[in-house]
């Protein structure tokens, strides 16, 4: 279906682009790397052998990587063919 000014398949089309956009940020998120510190950055409580055996590099106990995985952090969406609705907002 054609929307105006849209070739056939352009919404489909999007929305591919936007998953592959996704899935190569979430690639690119680089893990820990170095040496694993055996006191965490952020509160100073020993960070168990476990840990930093099983993530190599490790700098936040379990505690303080919980808090911060759970942080909303927004990021800023791409509008890559300025469609209608987006210039109506």
């Amino acid at each position: 279906m054609a929307g105006g000014w849209t070739h056939d398949g352009a919404v489909g089309e999007q929305i591919e682009a936007s998953i592959q956009d996704e899935l190569n940020r979430m690639r690119a998120q680089k893990g820990p790397v170095g040496e694993s510190l055996t006191e965490c950055a952020e509160c100073g409580d020993p960070i168990p052998e476990g840990r930093r055996q099983a993530i190599p590099g490790v700098k936040l106990c379990i505690e303080c990587q919980t808090g911060r995985a759970n942080r909303f952090a927004p990021r800023g969406g791409v509008n890559r063919r300025g469609s209608k609705d987006s210039q109506l907002k």
